[in-house]
């Protein structure tokens, strides 16, 4: 933070020397690392992390407004932050991300939030956590055309120091009509591709075996002009080939986009994983031209093809959407039937919940009854339980190479781990350690994880 004059380790007028930051964080895997970048850049202005509310200065919440249950979760522990306010008046209470550039200045109006910063001024937060603890206006949630935080280390908050999160670019140009990323992140913008690199090489030196890329979709990362253009299959080449032994991971490929090249590079390259995270929404062709995906039916299921094709021992992981704007019981069937023809591994499922200024809430009517939504739901939860304990059981009587992540939560005689494939394996403790790979012989399994055993 600024430096001031002080007295007793204590600011005038300001915050503490070494003021002491909460953070807690909500929504995707890109809201993890905007924290961890947020705790970098207080880090270098003398912030301490700590994970005890009752001794902070300064307690910030990262926020996701892409579902409607994501914003409620914040406004319900925002009332939680006020009674540790109470006991502690000088404490600063932030919200930034998605939804603090959704809602702005409303937030400052319910007098528990004392700044709010919108994910592309992270930078500023020293600044206004000095305008906050003066009790001056404190909010900037300008978009930016140009910002990718692509000079700073995050500070890694993951507990296992095996695997991490690397952002290769912000925003999103694809207005998909039920979404509000583009207004709450911005537009699309790729980062440095150097900068990259140097980020996956730091983490190789500090002991990290696995990166995860990260975008809104990946498939559009592209840096440079021409013939010289690198775009996502030539960039993630080159994360695999720092090393051998580091595994990579992405996340998230658009239907639309995803190309025979990524798949190629894929399967030449044995330390990128086997996994692709491809997100559907609905199997109908009517409701995807609703949602303005871009793709159809038709399309999603021949790139799904190409993927057992060029990649036969790749799992595929979806998102589902239940109950969208006139959704009637054809196109629930419709999405029904296309679940069991690609028979997913995983999938992540939700009910349409409108959000205020996309293009849905301007469009279409909310119209699904939100009992129906619930039965749809059910039942695509249902289906999708059933496909999740068959990918497992399949994996019966398979020796997979096992990354170490951690000592397992039910047995601490037990490690846990993943395959390429990214299915949870766990198996009885071996003279190796976390962080090492060992092949591993399933045995057993439900409908989220493998029964192993170390072959080595």
């Amino acid at each position: 933070m600024k430096k001031h004059e002080t007295h007793d380790g204590i600011e005038i007028g300001g915050l503490p020397v070494r003021p002491k930051i909460y953070i807690e964080t909500y929504g995707c895997q890109m809201n993890v690392n905007d924290s961890e970048v947020v705790i970098s850049i207080l880090k270098q202005n003398n912030g301490e992390v700590t994970d005890r509310i009752e001794d902070a200065d300064i307690v910030l919440v990262n926020t996701c407004s892409i579902r409607e249950n994501a914003e409620q979760k914040v406004r319900t522990r925002l009332f939680d932050f006020k009674k540790a306010k109470k006991k502690r008046p000088s404490m600063i209470v932030g919200v930034l991300g998605c939804m603090a550039e959704r809602l702005k200045e409303e937030l400052l109006e319910n007098k528990i939030v004392d700044l709010v910063v919108g994910p592309d001024s992270y930078r500023l937060l020293p600044e206004l956590l000095e305008d906050a603890a003066r009790h001056q206006k404190a909010i900037n949630t300008e978009l930016s055309i140009e910002e990718t935080y692509e000079n700073i280390i995050p500070s890694r908050t993951d507990a296992n120091g095996v695997s991490a999160f690397v952002s290769i670019m912000r925003g999103c140009n694809n207005f998909c009509t039920y979404c509000v990323v583009p207004y709450t992140r911005g537009r699309e913008r790729s980062r440095d591709p150097e900068t990259i690199l140097n980020e996956v090489r730091n983490l190789l030196e500090n002991g990290y075996r696995e990166v995860s890329l990260l975008g809104q979709n990946v498939n559009s990362y592209s840096w440079g002009e021409g013939k010289s253009i690198l775009n996502f299959p030539k960039l993630i080449r080159q994360v695999s080939l720092v090393d051998p032994q580091m595994r990579v991971r992405f996340s998230t490929s658009h239907p639309k986009d995803i190309s025979n090249e990524l798949l190629e590079t894929i399967a030449e390259h044995k330390n990128i994983c086997r996994s692709i995270h491809l997100p559907v929404q609905s199997g109908s062709n009517r409701i995807l031209d609703l949602m303005s995906r871009k793709y159809s039916r038709e399309w999603y299921l021949e790139r799904i093809e190409a993927i057992h094709k060029i990649i036969p021992d790749c799992t595929i992981t979806t998102d589902i959407i239940s109950g969208f704007c006139s959704e009637t019981k054809d196109d629930h069937e419709a999405t029904l039937d296309l679940m069991k023809t690609v028979s997913f591994d995983l999938a992540y499922m939700f009910k349409y919940s409108e959000r205020p200024g996309t293009l849905a809430a301007k469009k279409y009517k909310d119209d699904v009854p939100e009992e129906e939504k619930s039965e749809r739901l059910n039942q695509i939860q249902k289906l999708q339980s059933k496909l999740s304990e068959k990918s497992c059981k399949s994996e019966i009587g398979k020796t997979r190479e096992v990354l170490i992540e951690k000592t397992s939560k039910r047995s601490d005689s037990d490690f846990s781990g993943r395959t390429s494939q990214n299915k949870v394996v766990v198996f009885p403790k071996t003279k190796a350690s976390i962080g090492d790979y060992v092949q591993v012989k399933i045995i057993s399994a439900n409908s989220a994880t493998l029964i192993g055993k170390s072959i080595e």
